[in-house]
């Protein structure tokens, strides 16, 4: 491409290079089907370890925040008849203490 070429020889020029890419991509042999699978193999195992490594951190989070959960829950008040048992244990002890 030079300086004087026109929008006419650039499109030639451009169709050139379509063809000439096009020509070197026939021109390479096909690929070697048991390579291809193995790579295909490679990809799959590679997918499935990453699979289970999501599925354990996801998991591991779900624990995490259980336990953040179960950390979090207070103990339900007394009721009237369980306040009123401890009443009456510490005013025995009151009592004893005398």
């Amino acid at each position: 491409m030079t300086y004087n070429d026109t929008f006419q020889d650039r499109i030639a020029n451009a169709a050139r290079a379509r063809e000439d890419a096009l020509a070197k991509l026939k021109a390479r042999p096909a690929p070697d089907p048991k390579a291809v699978a193995e790579r295909v193999e490679r990809q799959k195992q590679r997918d499935a370890e990453k699979r289970e490594k999501a599925e354990a951190k996801r998991a591991a989070k779900v624990a995490q925040a259980a336990e953040k959960a179960a950390k979090a829950i207070t103990p339900a008040a007394p009721t009237a008849e369980e306040a009123k048992a401890a009443r009456d244990a510490r005013y025995a002890a009151r009592k004893a203490r005398r």
